[in-house]
């Protein structure tokens, strides 16, 4: 490679590209979950695609910015937007907000669905820890390895959706994890009292 601007930029920009690789790497393994599907590499080209974008921002300008993007991961490699709302509804902090998203399809794609489902209605209220604390519930039924269909993920996401429907009001965050909760007793997957799904 040529010793120039040129040159010393393009070594800058990958040497930045490998260091958030590795501190998506180091991310996940301190949070002992299991290896996302989505490559550390596709989320570090995400992020630096949404260099561009001022945050916070939301959920539509992500869309705008990166929706036709397309990730390896999952079934039929989806795009951006297919696991995003396109939405004013709901606001991301940070570009390290929207990799949290799409790392893990299945999640992304139910909280797309739950905040699809809000929007418009004028008398539901969609608050951010709301949102973070569906995220942790399906993530949790995620976790499940004896569920490889991810069947909670979807009777937990229609249920929301139901309640959102029925009585224009998101349930609370208590109400969906005692409902996942029953869904994993129901099926014979233990919850121990100290887990998220332990209420």
């Amino acid at each position: 490679m040529a010793d120039d601007k040129r040159g010393r930029d393009k070594q800058a920009h990958d040497a930045e590209r490998r260091q958030r690789e590795r501190e998506i790497r180091e991310e996940l393994s301190r949070s002992g979950e299991a290896e996302p599907p989505v490559e550390p590499a596709e989320l570090a080209a995400v992020e630096e695609e949404l260099a561009s974008v001022t945050f916070p921002a939301t959920a539509r300008t992500v869309v705008d910015a990166v929706g036709p993007r397309a990730l390896t991961a999952g079934e039929g490699h989806p795009t951006v937007s297919d696991l995003l709302p396109d939405t004013e509804l709901e606001t991301f902090d940070s570009p390290r907000a929207v990799r949290a998203r799409i790392q893990r399809p299945t999640v992304a794609r139910a909280m797309k669905r739950v905040v699809e489902a809000a929007e418009g209605r004028q008398q539901v209220e969609l608050r951010e820890s709301q949102l973070d604390a569906f995220r942790k519930t399906f993530e949790a039924l995620e976790d499940i390895d004896a569920d490889d269909e991810d069947e909670g993920i979807t009777v937990i996401r229609d249920w929301i959706i139901g309640r959102i429907q029925q009585k224009e009001k998101v349930p609370g965050s208590r109400g969906v994890r005692r409902e996942a909760a029953k869904f994993c007793r129901s099926n014979g997957y233990p919850v121990r009292n100290d887990e998220w799904l332990g209420i």
